[in-house]
């Protein structure tokens, strides 16, 4: 943003590769040089600003954070107003006339809290934020600003108490080696300082007085060691559980590490003339072109992004600072045409002069991250190809979420409402904490996180739930934009609600729920309800043609037959049947039922496996309803249903084996299948078939057709697979049998596999190409080798997932076939690996 004229406060960078080195080696040491570096650095920094760390009579303050090649939203440590102590802090009250001993306060604490508190002690933040929110509300205010330096004397002898009770020692030990020197803290700070007095002597000096004389530490008088400690802490958070939890749920791998932006610090809090805000250039659930954001006044950057306060629509700066809103609206405009992408801006107004922060690409819902390239190529801003490869594969299957009927419809069932920060309907069993989500989830549970507001620690917590609401946060909060990039359903800032973590409760107007009962959430309205309204699905096949199909590439049929009773009568006759001629006359009666299944579909569905249509349980009333359609005893068909169980199903006796076992089945079905495609052919309808079938039914198949064809004077082509006209790969039934892994037992051990790194991806949703791949490519061209026009294709959900897609398409076969809902991801994958 500065090398194209941008008002940026001064600052440096360390690189990834400084991390990638500190992160190996032992201790965890900045590498050699590297702090002689920084401090170059700082040095021009400090001639650019005019102002100088640690100097109370020209005070420069820093913020440290975090730089990873890709987002990771609030994943990693943030350290702000780096440079205070009791000198610096006097020196900044006396040059701004503002800064009374309250600003002052504000600014230290804040920055002992984030540093030695929130990063080192690791107590959690809802223990402050609970202090604070009872604090306002015995007091009669809606804002912390609104608090009186009185107030704030007694809220830090609350947190006193938070800090004596999570780490009772831990000031009587050294951190890395620094320790406190107390006694520059108690000499003329009272009468100058009594809030930071009040903290000082009651807690640092209090808990020190027992030993004293081992301490001589620089670390709160010297800011640059300060500096030195919070560039580490930036490096060690890159591997902290919220970071490395992050990276796995969103699959990122290969990078080296965070960088650290050291940069000055500009104030956002030091009145009403000054204010910071978040946007994006675009709406990101919608895509619609208009500056979508929130501001607030009197604030810092970690007051929009953590949620502490719920800020207001940006539209407030419009006409509290018209020049700064002025300038800001212009350089969205020059960001988004240099980076020609929809912008994620992070801004502070120091006494109503703007600086820009921070840029970056903005996550965006399904909806929006459509429609935003596809107006920027109307706009002339990008081309058609650059579009394609703006589009990630789950922005289309966000798209394909659930929602919400018409509002409507459960008016009267709404609770309570809030921002609506990520669209989707999600409704789920209520829980308040990110560990409670996950284990609730693994246990195959849908449920809804609900918090005053999320942290980067909830993120595995939030991944895991199927819908969030959070008491505090507006729409660029950390939840609602987490939620986003995700495609999760959330509803922010909904101050209806007032949730008590320890008691597991939430309070709605009268209502007291408990952690358990369920809840519906509606991120496009906001709006909380005790139910949701179902919403009807269209035909798989219309839904695959509408997405895109152009052909079936796997025809399932037990879905056929489990579409009525009278199907499954005579499934169930068939496969109890004793003599070829009862099988005969139970599958006369499904050939019907399947050549207008065939007619009117030809839709996506597989051969039955046998134990689906036999009953288990209590099997009383359909065992004496088979004994009298069969004529066989009890005894005789509860043997039949002893015999036909299966261990692994998927790998039983279905498909080809049934045909071979009972060629009669594959006799009707193919009659079945001949039949349909005639007739739809006859009225115009293209019907091109391709029938997967060993070599011992070929002729079987081709004898039903030319009887068809000879009964319907008419025919058409088709095609059988084992004649190599054409492969198709049932890519989930090949892992099995490559692996050895059952698909109905692997869940057991998958999920240990991949954290202990056994296995980088689950290989029933991620192609192994490696082994699995490598199988099918050698099947491939020794299959072109004999017939170079061979056809090859996969069928399976692999054939929706974006990275197998991209190596179908490279190692050559002309098709991969998916679920209806699939179909935009795989033809979008097939798109961008052509790019």
């Amino acid at each position: 943003m500065a090398s194209i004229g941008l008002s940026v406060p001064p600052g440096l960078t360390i690189s990834t590769e400084a991390c990638e080195e500190y992160q190996k080696k032992n201790g965890k040491k900045l590498p050699d040089g590297l702090w002689e570096e920084i401090l170059d650095g700082l040095k021009i920094v400090e001639k650019e600003i005019g102002a100088f760390l640690g100097d109370p009579s020209k005070p420069l303050l820093l913020s440290v954070r975090s730089g990873a090649a890709i987002s990771m939203p609030g994943t990693m440590n943030t350290v702000l107003n780096l440079g205070l102590n009791d000198e610096v802090v006097a020196g900044l009250a006396a040059k701004i006339s503002i800064l009374t001993c309250r600003y002052a306060f504000t600014f230290f604490f804040k920055f002992l809290k984030i540093l030695f508190v929130l990063k080192v002690m690791g107590i959690p933040h809802s223990s402050f934020g609970e202090k604070l929110e009872n604090l306002k509300n015995v007091k009669g205010v809606k804002l912390d600003t609104e608090l009186t330096a009185s107030d704030l004397k007694e809220l830090i002898e609350q947190y006193k108490d938070v800090y004596l009770k999570a780490g009772e020692n831990f000031l009587q030990v050294p951190y890395n080696g620094y320790a406190f020197d107390t006694a520059r803290y108690v000499s003329d700070m009272p009468n100058k300082y009594p809030i930071i007095y009040l903290f000082i002597s009651n807690f640092v000096y209090g808990r020190m007085e027992k030993d004293t004389a081992g301490f001589k530490t620089q670390f709160l008088e010297d800011p640059k060691k300060q500096l030195q400690l919070a560039v580490q802490a930036v490096f060690d958070s890159w591997d902290s559980p919220r970071a490395i939890k992050y990276r796995s749920i969103n699959q990122i791998t290969g990078l080296m590490g965070t960088a650290v932006n050291i940069q000055c610090m500009v104030f956002g809090n030091i009145g009403n003339t000054s204010g910071t805000g978040v946007l994006f250039t675009r709406n990101p659930s919608t895509g619609e072109k208009k500056l979508y954001g929130e501001y607030l006044v009197n604030a810092q950057g970690e007051d929009v992004v953590a949620g502490i306060r719920t800020p207001e629509d940006l539209d407030t700066m419009k006409s509290a600072m018209p020049d700064a809103y002025k300038e800001l609206v212009e350089n969205c405009e020059i960001l988004e045409h240099h980076y020609k992408d929809m912008m994620d801006i992070e801004f502070t107004v120091p006494e109503s002069r703007l600086w820009m922060l921070q840029c970056r690409s903005g996550k965006r819902t399904g909806k929006g991250a459509v429609k935003i390239p596809v107006d920027m190529v109307n706009e002339g801003l990008i081309d058609a190809r650059t579009a394609i490869k703006m589009v990630e594969p789950q922005h289309l299957e966000q798209i394909l979420h659930p929602q919400f009927e018409d509002s409507s419809t459960y008016k009267d069932k709404v609770i309570a409402k809030g921002l609506p920060a990520s669209p989707g309907a999600a409704m789920g069993q209520i829980v308040f904490s990110a560990d409670d989500a996950e284990a609730w989830h693994a246990q195959g549970k849908s449920v809804i996180l609900v918090r005053t507001e999320t942290s980067p620690e909830d993120v595995g917590g939030m991944h895991a739930a199927s819908g969030i609401l959070t008491a505090r946060g507006g729409m660029t909060s950390h939840a609602a934009v987490v939620a986003r990039g995700w495609g999760k359903c959330c509803v922010s800032g909904c101050s209806d609600i007032r949730v008590n973590d320890a008691e597991k409760v939430v309070v709605i107007g009268d209502k007291v729920i408990s952690e358990g009962e369920w809840l519906s959430v509606n991120g496009s309205t906001g709006e909380v309800t005790w139910v949701m309204a179902n919403a009807d699905t269209p035909d798989d096949v219309l839904i695959a043609r509408n997405n895109g199909a152009e052909g079936i590439g796997l025809c399932r049929t037990e879905h056929m037959f489990f579409a009525s009773y009278e199907r499954i009568k005579a499934v169930r006759k068939m496969i109890m049947a004793v003599t070829l001629e009862q099988r005969k006359t139970a599958l006369d009666v499904l050939l019907p039922y399947q050549r207008s299944d065939f007619e009117g579909l030809f839709s996506a569905m597989d051969d039955p496996p046998l134990h689906e249509f036999l009953p288990e349980g209590d099997l009383g009333e359909i065992v004496s309803e088979l004994t009298k359609d069969t004529g066989m005893t009890e005894d005789e068909v509860y043997s039949k249903i002893e015999k036909l169980s299966e261990v692994n199903p998927m790998l039983g006796f279905r498909g080809c084996r049934l045909g071979i076992s009972y060629p009669e089945l594959t006799e009707m079905q193919v009659h079945a299948i001949f039949q349909a495609a005639v007739s739809m052919s006859s009225k115009g309808v293209t019907v091109l078939p391709e029938i997967m079938e060993l070599g011992h039914q070929v002729n079987l198949i081709r004898s039903v057709a030319k009887k068809v064809f000879s009964e319907m004077g008419s025919s058409l082509s088709y095609k059988i697979a084992e004649e190599a006209e054409f492969f198709s790969f049932g890519t989930n039934d090949l892992t099995q049998m490559t692996f050895g892994y059952s698909r109905d037992d692997a869940g057991k051990f998958l999920p240990i596999y991949l954290s202990q790194g056994i296995l980088q991806s689950d290989p029933f949703e991620v192609l192994d190409q490696k082994g699995v791949g490598q199988l099918i490519k050698i099947a491939m061209e020794k299959g072109r080798r004999a017939r170079p026009s061979l056809k090859v294709g996969i069928c399976g959900e692999h054939g929706g997932e974006p990275s197998s897609v991209a190596f179908f398409a490279e190692v050559g076969l002309d098709y991969v076939s998916c679920s209806p809902f699939r179909v935009p991801i795989a033809r979008l994958a097939a798109a961008q690996g052509a790019l």
